[in-house]
């Protein structure tokens, strides 16, 4: 299992909106290759993280682009492009 973790932060007042924009984008969120769970926080300020856990160790070239599709939909809102770090997943529990 790995996490694909992308810190970004959003412009000032933006929170509503995008979380309207995500859950809008949701369903094309879930059908990106790999994916097992989406986990998406952010504080009052706009700063956040998307956590996906995917089984693909790397993200496919046509999954990239589409990923690039669903962030543009942000584009207004976001300080800058955010860029995604894969890690290992060495620990996943459940209580």
């Amino acid at each position: 299992m790995y996490a694909r973790i992308t810190p970004f932060k959003m412009k000032p007042g933006s929170k509503d909106d995008a979380v309207k924009i995500m859950n809008r984008v949701k369903a094309d969120i879930m059908a990106l290759p790999g994916i097992k769970h989406f986990i998406n926080v952010m504080d009052d300020n706009g700063a956040g993280y998307v956590v996906s856990l995917t089984d693909l160790a790397e993200t496919p070239p046509d999954a990239q682009e589409k990923i690039k599709q669903i962030w543009s939909n942000f584009s207004h809102h976001l300080e800058a492009v955010p860029a995604a770090a894969t890690y290992d997943v060495v620990a996943d529990w459940k209580k």
